[in-house]
């Protein structure tokens, strides 16, 4: 059934519409750059031809990944620092994925780290350009560098994403001894790790109740 939408009467295409007060103020809005750095990861890999040289470069990196886990863009810190730092994997690809792969490169250093160029909104803008020429869809973390560019903080570099780095390489870690099994077990075993490795000098070892039998 097509639908007719009424033409808009109070917005104006393109700009910043609120219906409603905002909740808390902007810059108390904090946008972890490992995660808006693992979003754009997974739509650039999503938008690779599969069948072409730079997916399959991908897939000889990193062996012991998962097929599914290959084809959903599913990464973490390390494995994005290496092949940002792999001119091999940037000749594999062809013209459109490797402008799209050098915008991420850009965007990567030069806004998401520690250092913040002075152009960074065309740094962005060029990213996202070539994203949209690769098909890569419009995710959330697309969403905040196109529209909400004015959110993120002076220095990103300033916020430590060591937790959320450590959660990722806990995960990853769980995920290879347990082989998908998610249940109880699991969790209940990444919770005694947490606990374990909180104090050096802590004691967690088990004291059995003593039992006396009568005679």
């Amino acid at each position: 059934m097509r639908i007719s939408w009424p033409p808009r009467t109070r917005f104006v295409p393109g700009a910043k519409n609120i219906l409603h007060e905002k909740l808390i103020e902007p810059n108390m809005i904090l946008l972890p750059p490992l995660h808006i750095k693992l979003g754009l990861m997974k739509q650039f890999i999503k938008a690779l031809d599969k069948d072409g040289n730079g997916y399959k470069y991908i897939c000889e990196t990193f062996p012991r990944v998962s097929g599914e886990k290959l084809k959903a863009g599913v990464f973490d810190g390390p494995q994005i620092r290496r092949l940002l730092n792999d001119s091999e994997f940037e000749n594999s690809m062809r013209s459109i994925e490797r402008d799209a792969w050098e915008g991420f490169r850009s965007v990567v250093q030069n806004f998401l780290g520690n250092h913040k160029a002075a152009n960074y909104g065309e740094i962005v803008s060029n990213m996202l350009s070539a994203f949209q020429k690769l098909g890569c869809r419009m995710s959330v973390k697309l969403h905040f560098l196109h529209a909400h560019l004015d959110y993120f903080p002076e220095n990103l570099g300033d916020y430590s994403e060591e937790m959320g780095e450590r959660f990722h390489q806990d995960i990853k870690t769980m995920e290879t001894r347990y082989q998908g099994r998610w249940d109880i077990n699991m969790i209940a075993d990444y919770c005694w790790m947490l606990k374990r490795d909180t104090a050096e000098d802590a004691s967690h070892k088990r004291h059995a109740k003593k039992r006396k039998f009568l005679p």
